[in-house]
């Protein structure tokens, strides 16, 4: 066997043991599209606390705070907490007139909003406790909730024992403004629809996204919230599972978001989760492993079952794989993924240079990898492309009208949104500290979005 076979056989290995090791992506994606899990109708209704951190959001955060109001829930058993953030605007004022209760935290040297959580937390602890709520649901100042929203997130968190994270689907106030603001649309749709369908309905645990998911008072015990980086939510996540405290997605639970339109402001986005992700990489990595190798809670208090007892030994170890899975889920989703990829591709780069030393033609060797190279990219696209149209036609219903010039750029340009990931991974790396910066926000669901390409420059 010469070297050149040597290289191909060894780089098809490697390519195919990362195939396998991600498969179970694939497998959650088809049962995502097939099934969904539907929690009963919940026969006690609990109280809750609304969380919301707001800097510089007095232009949207009325409509939230109405959306919350109009919800089919006894209002008097959700109070609506307003973190004002560092700002200069009328943020609190507004609030308290939609009635709202607001804390106002100015520090410019605690900037994100895990700073805003951590002193809103502190607040509601000292004047209300928090253990008289069973709940607290996190949501943007941008965000805007469905009618049946709260209902059916209690119904969900009813359903997992009150011990469970609920997490909810992600929409997009202005799904359609533009090719950016579609392409983001799309990024959330997939997590809910593609992921955390099929791992709710596999019984894993899925992960939060920023916004729109609910918590037991438990988890904030005596006020206490420890997740302060670029991407609290990828270290809340990562506690979760570690801490064998399962996530849980609810499909029927809507709410909407509003995205960038500009490369600008989603450049800026995603360096900061790009940052932020490394950083739970490092500090979160290792724990997700060994949890991999965990053991369930409670499986080790009994292991020999009688035999009428064989059913519940049988759930016990369903749940142990549940726990596997989703450990094994995450501590992938932690790695960066993207910096492996390069480093992979250079060092095949690297042996096909190589060749010419043990008798190859070096102008065949380049212009086969150039070929196969070629299809590979080629074949990726397309089927990249064609998931994005799938997408839509699942989700269509849900998302509403999009122009079809925009849908279609969209659709041409999901690949280089989602391939950007990976340049952001290694670009992240030379950068020593990225400065988290709010992204600004200027309309509300009930309002028509710009038709016409923004600029930052015309954003508030």
């Amino acid at each position: 066997m010469g070297y050149l076979e040597i290289v191909i056989i060894t780089s098809a290995a490697v390519g195919a043991l990362l195939g396998l090791m991600m498969l179970h992506f694939l497998v959650y994606a088809v049962i995502g599209i097939f099934a969904r899990k539907i929690f009963p109708k919940a026969d006690v209704k609990l109280k809750y606390g609304i969380i919301i951190s707001a800097r510089n959001e007095e232009k949207v955060i009325g409509k939230l705070i109405e959306s919350v109001r109009k919800c089919d829930y006894p209002q008097e058993l959700a109070d609506i907490f307003v973190v004002a953030h560092n700002c200069t605007d009328a943020t609190a004022e507004v609030s308290r007139n939609a009635g709202a209760i607001v804390y106002e935290y100015d520090n410019p040297e605690e900037r994100t909003v895990g700073y805003a959580y951590r002193h809103l937390f502190r607040m509601i602890e000292c004047d209300y406790g928090t253990e008289n709520y069973d709940g607290f649901l996190i949501l943007n100042a941008d965000n805007v909730v469905t009618e049946n929203y709260l209902e059916k997130m209690n119904d969900a968190f009813v359903a997992c024992g009150k011990k469970c994270v609920i997490t909810s689907y992600r929409n997009s106030k202005n799904f359609g403004e533009n090719a950016m603001s579609c392409l983001y649309g799309f990024f959330f749709v997939a997590a809910c629809r593609l992921e955390s369908r099929g791992r709710t309905v596999c019984g894993c645990s899925t992960r939060v996204s920023g916004t729109g998911y609910l918590m037991p008072s438990s988890t904030v015990k005596d006020g206490v919230w420890d997740y302060v980086t670029l991407t609290e939510d990828w270290e809340f996540s990562a506690d979760q599972i570690t801490q064998r405290h399962k996530i849980v997605y609810c499909d029927e639970a809507m709410f909407y978001d509003e995205q960038p339109t500009t490369f600008k402001i989603m450049w800026r986005q995603r360096m900061r989760w790009g940052k932020g992700h490394m950083d739970v990489f490092f500090t979160r990595f290792k724990k997700l492993f060994v949890s991999i190798f965990k053991r369930a809670p409670l499986l080790e208090e009994q292991t020999d079952y009688p035999p009428h007892e064989q059913g519940k030994a049988k759930k016990k170890r369903k749940r142990e794989r549940g726990w596997f899975m989703s450990s094994y889920n995450m501590a992938l989703e932690v790695m960066p993924l993207g910096v492996i990829s390069v480093v992979l591709w250079l060092v095949q780069v690297i042996l096909i240079a190589l060749s010419p030393a043990f008798g190859y033609d070096a102008a065949s060797v380049w212009r086969m990898w150039g070929i196969v190279t070629g299809i590979c990219v080629g074949a990726s696209y397309v089927v990249t492309v064609l998931s994005a149209v799938l997408l839509f036609a699942l989700e269509h219903k849900r998302i509403g009208k999009v122009r079809f010039f925009t849908l279609l750029l969209a659709f041409l340009t999901w690949p280089f949104f989602l391939i950007l990931a990976v340049v952001i991974d290694v670009l992240v790396l030379f950068v020593k500290k990225i400065e988290w910066k709010p992204i600004p926000h200027r309309y509300n669901k009930d309002e028509p979005a710009a038709t016409t390409e923004t600029t930052e420059d015309r954003i508030p």
